[in-house]
């Protein structure tokens, strides 16, 4: 596990215990060992395991561990982790490690469900940057083991040019032009609304455009104005429910934002139980 990971993980447990774990340190003895076994109790897929395993680490670094499942494979629930222990230290992360376990997994559930509404398209679900602040490499891990692909990771390693940067730029291919000199080596993409936009993005030399907010009608036009000149993202206005309906052939890319701002937390738990 990265640095970077094991920092995050660090800063969420300091949040939660603060200045220590009152409850805890009142009712249960130093010496208790325990094992603590967290369960999938609804079906999705999992992802974070390893950093719930982290967070009990942190707390205990004797702490040992029996995975009874692997990421990315749905499951319809069950055994997911067995942690041993000091009782303690594994009820003081509980909260932390079932967290971030959660949030992950339910990222991965949801993208997994996109995933299938997609099958026989040929249409790649993208995840966007509207992640929650801190915790985008995890959350698009997450949109991995659930058969998404990633979009560009920050502002840095890819263009995207969109319709505020052609508005101050003067133009899509003013605006192509300068990114190009820029950064040459980087992937470009530029965000089109209609045809004149199409047009115009095509001459600029764009290799991939942005359909924005397109309904399915007018991303079949679109398809067909482009003719295999560049590749073909969809994104706006598509939410899981509709992600099957824009998967229009000929299209390359559906890209959506609620697999990570708006997945629902997987329902897991955590016991824990006294070893003699």
């Amino acid at each position: 596990m990265d640095a970077e990971t094991r920092a995050l993980v660090a800063r969420a447990l300091a949040e939660d215990r603060g200045t220590g774990d009152v409850t805890t340190e009142a009712t249960v003895g130093e010496d208790v060992v325990a094992v603590a076994r967290i369960t999938q109790k609804a079906p999705g897929v999992l992802s974070g395991i390893a950093v719930a395993e982290e967070a009990l680490r942190q707390s205990d670094p004797s702490v040992t561990f029996v995975r009874h499942a692997r990421e990315g494979e749905w499951r319809e629930g069950g055994p997911v982790l067995e942690a041993h222990g000091r009782a303690r230290a594994l009820l003081t992360a509980e909260r932390t490690a079932l967290n971030l376990l959660q949030r992950l997994s339910g990222v991965a559930t949801l993208t997994a469900r996109c995933v299938r509404e997609l099958e026989g398209t040929g249409v790649r679900l993208l995840d966007t940057r509207k992640t929650t602040p801190g915790l985008r490499a995890l959350e698009k891990a997450a949109v991995r083991a659930g058969g998404g692909h990633n979009h560009r990771a920050g502002l840095y390693d890819a263009v995207l040019i969109k319709e505020n940067h052609i508005a101050a730029a003067g133009g899509i291919g003013e605006t192509v032009r300068r990114a190009r000199a820029a950064a040459p080596e980087l992937p470009l993409e530029v965000e089109v609304r209609d045809e004149r936009e199409i047009d115009e993005a095509l001459a600029a030399g764009a290799p991939r455009l942005l359909l924005d907010n397109m309904d399915p009608e007018a991303l079949a036009a679109a398809v067909a104005r482009v003719a295999g000149r560049a590749e073909l993202e969809a994104s706006g206005g598509i939410g899981p429910a509709s992600v099957r309906a824009h998967a229009v052939p000929g299209l390359d890319f559906i890209s959506l934002g609620a697999v990570t701002h708006s997945a629902p937390a997987l329902d897991l738990s955590m016991l824990v139980e006294v070893q003699p």
